[in-house]
């Protein structure tokens, strides 16, 4: 009937294209403008590629709007000039790329003094980006003639759009042979030593954090594509200049000279660790970093561990002494001094070292104590999960210190005797001097009497349970496993004791509430009226499961076969369809349950559908009479006894041998039959075949099998 009516809607703006006044602005007022331009409306995209409509455009995104406007309509227009501009229309494309007057334009937006408005720099980078991955050479080579971009870029730092920027010339350049021009181009920059320079502490926050993130990107970027490109015949210039010894000494001495501050000391740690990052992985895949000694995506450059060792001992001294913070009002209470984002960055730095496994950092951090120090940390603040997630990192990279002895660098794979010893010494400072095992028992009763005296579990825990586990699983097995024996051996005998005690029970029941599962799914009922129901039974769950098991024993995959018809079984006349009952004898009805629980708990079940003598009977203004033939079924016996359901009395009987009986119920028969058609009496049983009326034997095994349907 919709070919009755024409559901071709005309577009506004085709009307308004009509007009030869026409104006831009009244163009972009029209709500579906960037849908039209996406669709590829030939006119409004002939229209919109003049020299004034690009140069309004060009114009809107990176010249202020009038102060006057109201807020949030000052940027209505920008923002949609921007998206026309970044639309991938072909012809706006090759227009915008291929004039080197709106180059102009959009670059003259760099020059302006800083800070830069956020939105227009963002206007301005998403289109100069778009531009770089669909005219690339055009750009590129504007780009390169303006030696002053790299200056101007960095200037307007503070503005993450152009961090953006320098990240979009890094990644998004093809061919491959153009990238490696570009790159070469940044570096004889000098871009990652200038960035480096904006991590002094005497420079702004914004500015640091923005290098900061800019580093880390280009690093990952750099090592990414080095991956996918594997047969590229030249290195990444700036990750050469990023990973070698001078760089990484500049920073460092940004960081650590003059003033320390907090910022400084982040985002120049934040720079390191994604230097010695081998494997972008969550939390639980460090863990198994260590336990599987899983091979590196990347193996990290001896030049990065020989800046930082010098100074490692200003890493300690941050730990001592922070950089000052007020005190803080948490939850559990008030953190006079509070650890900081500076020595957690720290603690992070200290785990990716001993990650490394080289010999010389290890040494050193061996000798300056750290890790006595960040346990005193762990212990002190026992509601820093972050920190208490990095010392646990350190434990285990020093017991599982063999587990991944291909991790280690060139240099240390070619001293193992000396990485034997130093492995040796690390973890005989870890039991003797840091007194590993008798910290975990002092805090664990500690912990046991603040909850037995009321109070609350404290927030270490789960990771103190988890470092020692990890002791327990060096004591069994491992290269440290004699090692660590002997100096359980030699702590003093009470303290063994107490060890063992822990171990053996404490720990061990610890770890069996860790796997119990918080929600049960047994015995869910999928109807909100269950809930009401009381069963009888409310602690014997094993003649719960039985009965379940019971019910749902025969309504299995295979339930369709078992009690449907094959196409050449079924015809209207087919004497053949008893055939398909006779697989019923081939349920299997053996329970290990008491039969008189079993059948307690099977009236439990049916009693809330069993409603015949409480509610109206449905049937009663009908006639629906059934005639019946009586017969002995021998392959179907499944006796029920004391059921009484639809006007049937079921009995059942639990015994090895099943017979089912179906007596009539009350005086009358209950399928309205004669007398002399009712039954024919075999003992005190009734046998009743459903060979006439087979739609209800079949409802009634389903009845049986199944309650609730």
């Amino acid at each position: 009937m919709f070919w009755k009516f024409d559901l071709h809607t005309t577009s506004h703006i085709d009307q308004l294209l009509d007009r030869e006044d026409v104006t831009l602005r009244e163009l972009m007022e029209e709500e579906d403008v960037l849908q039209e331009c996406k669709a590829q409306n030939r006119r409004l995209l002939l229209f919109l590629s003049q020299d004034h409509c690009m140069q309004e455009l060009v114009s809107l995104i990176t010249e202020e709007p009038p102060a006057d406007l109201e807020e949030k309509t000052r940027f209505k227009f920008p923002n949609i000039a921007c998206e026309l501009l970044i639309s991938d229309m072909t012809v706006i494309n090759d227009k915008l790329g291929g004039d080197e007057s709106l180059l102009e334009k959009l670059y003259s937006f760099l020059e302006r003094d800083p800070p830069l408005n956020p939105l227009l720099a963002s206007f301005f980078s998403k289109t100069i980006g778009n531009l770089i991955a669909r005219k690339t050479e055009q750009v590129i080579s504007f780009l390169r003639k303006k030696h002053s971009f790299i200056s101007l870029v960095l200037n307007h730092i503070d503005a993450s759009a152009m961090m953006d920027l320098l990240l979009r010339l890094i990644s998004c350049v093809e061919p491959a042979p153009l990238r490696q021009e570009v790159l070469n181009w940044l570096n004889e920059e000098r871009l990652i030593q200038r960035l480096t320079e904006l991590m002094h502490t005497g420079r702004d926050e914004e500015r640091q954090s923005n290098a900061s993130q800019t580093l880390c990107d280009i690093i990952r970027l750099s090592r990414d594509q080095a991956n996918q490109m594997p047969e590229a015949t030249e290195p990444d210039p700036l990750l050469v200049v990023l990973e070698s010894e001078e760089n990484v000494a500049q920073l460092l001495k940004s960081m650590f000279e003059g003033e320390k501050t907090e910022a400084s000391i982040v985002n120049g740690t934040q720079v390191l660790l994604t230097l010695l990052e081998s494997r972008r992985s969550g939390l639980e895949g460090l863990m198994e970093l260590y336990s599987q000694g899983c091979e590196r995506s990347y193996t990290v450059s001896g030049s990065i561990l020989r800046a930082i060792e010098p100074h490692l001992k200003d890493f300690q001294q941050l730990l001592l002494d922070p950089p000052k913070k007020s005190a803080i009002l948490t939850t559990v209470g008030v953190l006079e001094q509070p650890l900081g984002n500076a020595r957690l960055h720290v603690a992070r730095l200290v785990a990716s070292l001993l990650q490394s496994s080289d010999h010389s950092i290890c040494q050193e951090l061996c000798r300056l104590n750290t890790m006595d120090l960040l346990l005193d940390l762990f212990f002190k603040y026992t509601w820093n999960n972050f920190l208490h997630f990095q010392v646990e990192l350190c434990v285990a990279s020093i017991l599982n210190h063999s587990a991944h002895a291909g991790l280690q660098t060139p240099a240390l794979q070619n001293h193992e005797e000396n990485s034997s010893m130093f492995m040796s010494l690390y973890v005989l400072q870890l039991f003797q001097q840091c007194r590993l095992v008798q910290r975990i028992l002092d805090a664990w009763e500690e912990n046991d009497k603040i909850q037995a005296a009321g109070g609350t579990r404290r927030g270490n825990m789960g990771h103190l349970t988890r470092i020692a586990n990890t002791v327990v699983q060096n004591l069994e097995k491992g290269q440290v496993q004699s090692q660590i024996n002997n100096l359980i051996k030699e702590l003093p005998e009470d303290c063994r004791g107490r060890w063992e005690s822990f171990v053996g029970e404490t720990l061990r029941e610890t770890n069996r509430k860790n796997t119990v599962d918080l929600v049960s799914t047994h015995n869910l009922h999928s109807s909100s009226e269950d809930d009401d129901l009381e069963s009888p039974f409310p602690n014997d769950l094993s003649i719960q499961q039985a009965f379940s098991d019971y019910q749902i024993q025969q309504m299995t995959a295979n339930f369709v076969d078992q009690f449907g018809f094959n196409d050449e079984e079924f015809s209207e006349h087919d004497e053949n369809i008893n055939a398909t009952f006779d697989r019923i004898a081939e349920i299997n009805f053996n329970i290990d349950a008491n039969a008189a629980a079993f059948e307690a708990c099977y009236k439990e079940r049916i009693q809330q559908f069993d409603d015949c003598e409480e509610e109206e009977d449905i049937w009663e203004d009908k006639a629906i009479n059934y005639a019946t033939q009586v017969k002995s079924r021998s392959r179907f016996s499944l006796q029920i006894s004391g059921i009484r359901c639809a006007g049937w009395n079921v009995n059942m009987n639990v015994s090895p041998g099943w017979t089912a009986s179906f007596s009539e119920a009350g005086d009358g028969s209950s399928w309205g039959s004669a007398p002399e058609q009712a039954s024919e009496k075999k003992g005190d049983t009734v046998w009743a075949t459903f060979t006439e009326f087979q739609p209800f034997y079949t409802r009634a095994c389903l009845e049986m099998s199944d309650p609730y349907v």
